[in-house]
């Protein structure tokens, strides 16, 4: 696997450029972090609203980056590696130096003002995918320049994933559900869900050293013990607290595979459920999640996904207890758009990554959530995330 190939690249500067070209822009200025990787291969080490950075793919010409001098040896090491895409760039200083001196930090839209005439770009409009605002003072030496935004093109072109992201995607969820199968065998009341949680990371961590030794691989996670499990991303404290006998839990992985972001998340019931009450809860949200699971095909209508698992929920007598949507776009980010899956009335497309996640949660009860990483496929969706969902196989032994 080892990174997107080159070829991947070539593409998307193909379908940048036909943008550029129909909507007669020069060059195409990215300047966030998740849009700088899909365009040059290159995870930022930096925050942009500190150090910033700009990726420009001309319409007509080589693209360059223009750089904090704090990258420059992560790049070298990139480029010796044959993982960076864009192998032309500059840097500025963040101090003076007193010989080989550069522009330093309040000067860094000169350096991008000299890259952008170097390619012939003075005059015109370019796109920018974030805020004009951050690149304002090019003006100063382009003042014929304007900007244009750009964003919603980006998010367009992020949408449908290659093959090679969905080989990614494939692999990540492997070692997500690994980690489930994990962590049920760690869960044991009276052990510090803290601790069950880092063992299992550890576990994730030797096996991905095993499976792909030369990829870059990130693990995280947390899991939402009892009561506190009603708040969908927890709360804070706790850190000792221990698993008890009938606890609900909602354990949370994520991994991210050579950029590309899965999530697998799974409610667990420790002993027998507490109540009828937990047991309708759970079986309602594991049917949620396969009705929304089921409404990711080629050419539904993407607001559907959230309307099948509400419709589920609602039935069981739990649309109160609703109170995010139904999922979300992944990718590069964990998070990407669409956001707005609630209210999308457009179709779905082919090898769109999306979550489906419905949740139920009761405030002094829990929280019941089941969450898997889905491609759209024509006829029937593919799921890569294939741990167990049911109360039966959800129960930890007591």
């Amino acid at each position: 696997m080892n990174y997107l190939p080159r070829t991947v690249f070539e593409n998307r500067v193909a379908t940048i450029r036909e943008y550029l070209a129909e909507n007669e822009l020069e060059a195409l200025a990215v300047l966030t972090p998740d849009n700088f990787y899909f365009v040059s291969n290159f995870f930022l080490d930096v925050a942009p609203w500190e150090r910033p950075v700009a990726a420009v793919i001309p319409r007509d010409a080589e693209p360059f980056m223009v750089m904090c001098e704090l990258s420059q040896n992560h790049l070298r090491m990139a480029q010796e590696i044959g993982k960076l895409w864009i192998p032309d760039w500059s840097f500025y200083t963040e101090h003076p130096r007193q010989v080989n001196r550069h522009y330093l930090t309040p000067q860094w839209t000169r350096l991008l003002a000299e890259k952008l005439e170097s390619r012939g770009i003075y005059r015109g409009t370019i796109g920018i995918d974030g805020s004009a605002k951050q690149i304002q003072a090019v003006k100063q030496d382009l003042p014929f320049l304007e900007f244009e935004n750009a964003e919603p093109f980006m998010r367009r072109m992020r949408r449908v994933k290659c093959e090679q992201e969905l080989d990614f995607l494939r692999a990540a969820a492997g070692l997500t559900n690994f980690g489930q199968a994990r962590f049920r065998e760690n869960v044991k009341p009276g052990r510090p869900i803290s601790v069950v949680d880092v063992e299992t990371w550890m576990q994730m961590t030797a096996e991905a050293c095993r499976l792909y030794p030369d990829e870059a691989i990130q693990i995280r996670g947390r899991s939402l013990t009892g009561v506190s499990s009603a708040a969908p991303h927890g709360i804070p404290g706790d850190i000792g607290r221990k698993v008890e006998v009938k606890d609900v839990i909602v354990n949370i992985t994520v991994v991210r595979f050579n950029g590309i972001v899965c999530e697998n998340e799974r409610t667990y019931v420790v002993g027998e459920p507490a109540s009828d009450l937990v047991a309708r809860a759970f079986e309602a949200a594991a049917k949620a999640s396969w009705a929304a699971v089921g409404q990711m095909v080629t050419g539904n209508t993407v607001a559907n996904i959230d309307g099948a698992a509400q419709k589920v929920i609602e039935d069981a007598g739990f649309g109160d207890n609703i109170i995010h949507r139904t999922g979300h776009g992944m990718g590069t980010a964990g998070h990407e758009f669409p956001e707005d899956t609630a209210f999308n009335c457009r179709p779905l497309e082919t090898n769109e990554v999306y979550s489906a996640e419905p949740g139920i949660y009761i405030y002094g009860v829990g929280g019941f959530r089941h969450d898997d990483s889905v491609i759209v496929k024509p006829g029937k969706p593919e799921v890569v995330t294939t741990t167990p969902r049911s109360l039966a196989e959800q129960t930890i032994p007591v």
